[in-house]
């Protein structure tokens, strides 16, 4: 997919523009767009709920509304926008990219990619990890 925010994609969107996202968000995204997210990273449930802090039984409310709360969408697009900068990173190799967010990491305090990223702080230095192994600067 063409555009700015490539990586909704992951969570079903079409929309690529940041103004079209950003409406998106403040919308509130479908639960589906969880699931699917969910699918890709082959997590449980609780595990999502977790990563997203969204509370299970606050979880199971937004799947019987179907949409999700604007900040929990906001969490939820971070972990996308993540999930697709590590994608390109290992070239499209799902198995690859699961594991490398899922494995914990010395350079994110030994903590996994994804467990460092439920904040924004934490979300910008798995961005920044993952472009110094890019260009292969020593961490």
């Amino acid at each position: 997919p063409r555009g700015e925010h490539p990586y909704v994609s992951l969570l079903g969107l079409k929309t690529f523009g940041t103004a079209e996202l950003h409406s998106r968000v403040e919308d509130g995204l479908s639960y589906e767009a969880l699931e699917r997210l969910r699918k890709v990273l082959d997590l449980p449930l609780s595990r999502v709920s977790e990563l997203l802090k969204i509370p299970p039984r606050t979880l199971a409310r937004r799947k019987g509304a179907k949409r999700l709360h604007p900040n929990e969408s906001d969490r939820l697009v971070r972990v996308s926008r993540l999930v697709g900068l590590a994608l390109l990173l290992f070239e499209g190799d799902l198995g690859a990219t699961r594991g490398w967010l899922t494995t914990p990491h010395g350079a994110l305090a030994g903590e996994t990619p994804l467990d460092f990223a439920t904040t924004g702080v934490g979300a910008r230095e798995v961005e920044n990890l993952i472009g110094r192994l890019e260009h292969g600067i020593p961490l």
